[in-house]
């Protein structure tokens, strides 16, 4: 009798689940890849092989493991880019803790707030932000059981109740720790905290198949491949910055990092060229100060097979500089910290479709939905695909996406629903599908009753060649409800308020009523560490500045 198979997804189900972990997989690299360079200091001027790093990972872990520090409990680090962030990173998976970068810009209470938030077993601050450490522990209720300085340059001493890090890893083992299956697929591993367009920090929680779908997604999308070399200019506490060509896809495909850890244009081309780099990652203002040093100081780029921007939309005007000046292949990403990059811009999208957002990635699906006043839109309640309605944008992605936040019920009510998330951003999408963000929903101006998306104001008045960057907001108005008001960075200093005022009247695609009303000349705009435009904050000095009569009219 032929005996019958039967299919048991047992066996599958178990390996897949307790092997297909992020650490295995940076393990593996430093089996097949044990003394090819991981990770380049230009500072410190020292290059970790894939089996160096994994010992410095390992006297981390072990330092941890002396510290008690159990599954699932949480290791906050507030650093600079550096070797010790990517120490930080990797250690606590390989003892089943969770790694939580922070931005090393928060304000004391900021960060005392994610403390408090988070409970960390041990917090690790870059000695540049020892004075913000230690006003944030003092307002914190929860205080860490360890807490541990990363000194860079060797000559600031801790303060009493710290160690310094190389204090802390001193004499520990360079061995893999002794842990059975220390993670799981769905285990939460990493910890981020959104950079906040619209105030506090949310905790989003990401698993193993979280981050190790996103490395497969900028493996799959840039390519990325062992041979590469990547610098990130972004600080990598966020998810554009670990996820997109930083520590998560660069170690898991077996590739090399070069540390920056401060943005300065000359220097990031000067390391392009020294390091022969292959891929540069960074949001669009870093991009335009990269051409302008590029124009003035020009290096060899011929060894980068690109340069990848996120967090905000890629200008038409912006995309072809960049492509004729730095290199032909430019890449846009857009997403979330909640789901990382959902849509993409390759370069054979430019310079056609510069200023939209791109199309879905690969395993992801997006739409744009209805806005009602007093309900949620259904996922299938789609706006029509004619790029000219405008609806709030969702995304799909069971991969990368996390679905609650940390301590944040509410929140996590309001974001994520029938597997989708309703991230907030304004939008259309054509009948391509290509999707063009044109605001975030809570910085919609409601003026005379109509509703006025700042982005596309902000994109003409960066048109004119004495605006070097803007930012509109809506001002209370008795009779309108709102008035307009663009803040706005002179590129030359003759410019006057008139000639905006005519710039706006006389330009054939800006409606009489998007004109702004009054503007407001200052010399920095605030952006999220995303590089997004803050317009919650801009909105708040609209309101004393108004009341201080700081407007300008014509």
């Amino acid at each position: 009798m032929e005996q019958q198979f039967t299919y048991d997804v047992r066996m599958f189900k178990d390996t897949f689940e307790n092997e297909f972990t992020y650490i295995n997989g940076f393990m593996r690299n430093v089996h097949r890849f044990a003394g090819r360079p991981a990770l380049t200091d230009p500072v410190r001027e020292r290059t970790w092989t894939y089996a160096q790093l994994n010992g410095e990972v390992n006297r981390l872990a072990h330092a941890l493991l002396g510290d008690g520090v159990g599954k699932n409990e949480v290791i906050v680090y507030q650093l600079l880019n550096s070797a010790e962030f990517v120490f930080s990173y990797l250690a606590p998976q390989k003892i089943g803790a969770i790694n939580c970068p922070i931005n090393f810009k928060l304000s004391p209470g900021e960060t005392a707030f994610i403390l408090d938030d988070s409970k960390p077993a041990v917090y690790i601050y870059d000695a540049e932000i020892k004075e913000t450490a230690e006003q944030a522990l003092a307002m914190a209720k929860h205080r860490p059981r360890r807490i541990v300085m990363v000194d860079m340059n060797g000559n600031q001493e801790a303060p009493a109740d710290h160690i310094t890090y190389s204090e802390y890893v001193q004499d520990k083992r360079e061995h893999n720790p002794d842990i059975e299956r220390p993670s799981h697929i769905y285990d939460e591993i990493t910890r981020l905290y959104t950079s906040g367009t619209t105030g506090q920090p949310k905790g989003v929680p990401i698993n193993n198949i979280n981050d190790i779908l996103s490395a497969h997604d900028v493996a799959m999308h840039f390519p990325l491949n062992p041979t590469d070399k990547t610098m990130n200019m972004s600080p990598w506490f966020h998810r554009g910055g670990i996820h997109s060509g930083g520590p998560t896809p660069s170690l898991y495909v077996g590739a090399e990092i070069v540390i920056l850890r401060y943005f300065h244009p000359k220097t990031c081309l000067e390391l392009a060229e020294k390091y022969n780099l292959t891929f540069l990652i960074g949001a669009p203002p870093m991009l335009k100060m990269l051409y302008d040093a590029q124009k003035k100081h020009p290096v060899d780029l011929s060894k980068l097979k690109g340069i990848v921007t996120m967090g905000a939309p890629l200008e038409r005007e912006d995309c072809i500089k960049f492509q004729e000046t730095l290199t032909p292949n430019i890449f846009n990403g857009y997403g979330t910290s909640e789901a990382f990059w959902n849509t993409f811009l390759r370069p054979y999208d430019l310079p056609e479709m510069a200023g939209s957002a791109g199309r879905s990635c690969t395993d992801d699906d997006v739409a744009v939905v209805k806005v009602y006043p007093d309900r949620r839109a259904e996922p299938d309640e789609v706006v029509a695909r004619d790029g000219s309605e405008v609806g709030e944008i969702i995304v799909k992605s069971p991969g990368k996406s996390t679905y609650a936040y940390v301590n944040n019920p509410n929140e996590s009510e309001r974001v994520f629903y029938k597997g989708w998330v309703y991230i907030g951003d304004m939008g259309t999408w054509d009948e391509n599908e290509f999707v063009t963000v044109v605001g975030r929903k809570n910085d919609m101006i409601v003026s005379s009753g109509e509703n006025i998306h700042p982005v596309q104001i902000e994109e003409i008045l960066n048109q004119h060649p004495k605006v070097k960057e803007s930012v509109v907001v809506g001002a209370p108005d008795e009779l309108r409800g709102e008035s307009i008001v663009a803040y706005v960075i002179k590129e030359d200093p003759e410019l006057t308020a008139k000639e905006l005022n005519k710039y706006c009247s006389d330009h054939p695609m800006l409606a009489n009523y998007k004109k702004p009303r009054f503007y407001r000349f200052i010399d920095e705009l605030p952006y999220t560490a995303t590089g997004k435009k803050k317009h919650f904050v801009v909105k708040q000095m609209a309101v004393e500045d108004q009341k201080n009569g700081l407007f300008e009219r014509q």
